[in-house]
């Protein structure tokens, strides 16, 4: 792996897993010490992650990771919603049945993973096998980069949710409902049910972000 490229991963990981957290200034020099790298593969790390917009430039001082407040989560869930229902609508026409036949029947099963902790990873890689398997049925080359775009945002507000278990059994039931109405063909089902889970999605956030906030504010 190229340097560059080492230094973005680690960089992009740490402020998608809230290692590093909005707000955080981050220097060429301090990073470079830190990832024991030169100052040429963390400057174009930053150039690829301010690309990406999980930072912003800071003149004469680097970069500071992003904010990502209340409003801004609603505004990304706002075109999620939009993008991600079309993308829906447009793979229940255009999509290989069989391939989600294939994973209908592990969704089936879904709710048993999600009943230990240990088996969470489980349920989450089969969901990125969703993911994928719609990404290579849309045919929407646009469309597709506007939904991966917004990715790496959306990943970090889904770490500020709890991992609540029966969130998780009720997302579980509504990807299956979507994937059934991909089997089916019925593009609007499929585009309904996916605007009715990223709504639940965001409601199951933003009560974890004003929990949150709540406990700090009281604390004080």
């Amino acid at each position: 792996m190229r340097a560059s490229d080492q230094a973005f991963e680690a960089l992009r990981g740490e402020i998608l897993e809230w290692t590093l957290r909005p707000g955080t200034i981050l220097t060429e020099v301090e990073q470079a010490d830190r990832l024991k790298l030169s100052r040429t593969p963390i400057r174009e790390a930053f150039a690829r992650l301010t690309a990406e917009g999980l930072l912003v430039p800071l003149p004469g001082r680097g970069v500071v990771v992003s904010d990502l407040s209340r409003e801004t989560i609603i505004e990304l869930f706002e075109l999620r919603v939009v993008l991600e229902s079309e993308a829906a609508r447009l793979v229940a026409l255009r999509r290989d049945p069989a391939v989600f036949l294939a994973l209908r029947d592990e969704f089936l099963v879904a709710p048993a993973l999600l009943e230990h902790d240990d088996d969470r990873r489980e349920y989450y890689a089969l969901v990125e096998r969703l993911d994928a398997a719609m990404d290579a049925a849309l045919q929407s080359r646009f469309l597709l980069a506007a939904i991966r775009q917004l990715r790496p945002h959306l990943t970090r507000a889904r770490r500020l949710a709890r991992d609540d278990s029966a969130r998780l059994i009720a997302a579980a039931g509504e990807h299956m409902t979507i994937v059934e109405a991909i089997v089916d063909g019925d593009s609007e089902l499929a585009a309904n049910a996916t605007s009715i889970h990223l709504k639940k999605s965001l409601k199951n956030i933003l009560n974890a972000v004003d929990t949150t906030t709540e406990t700090v504010t009281t604390s004080r």
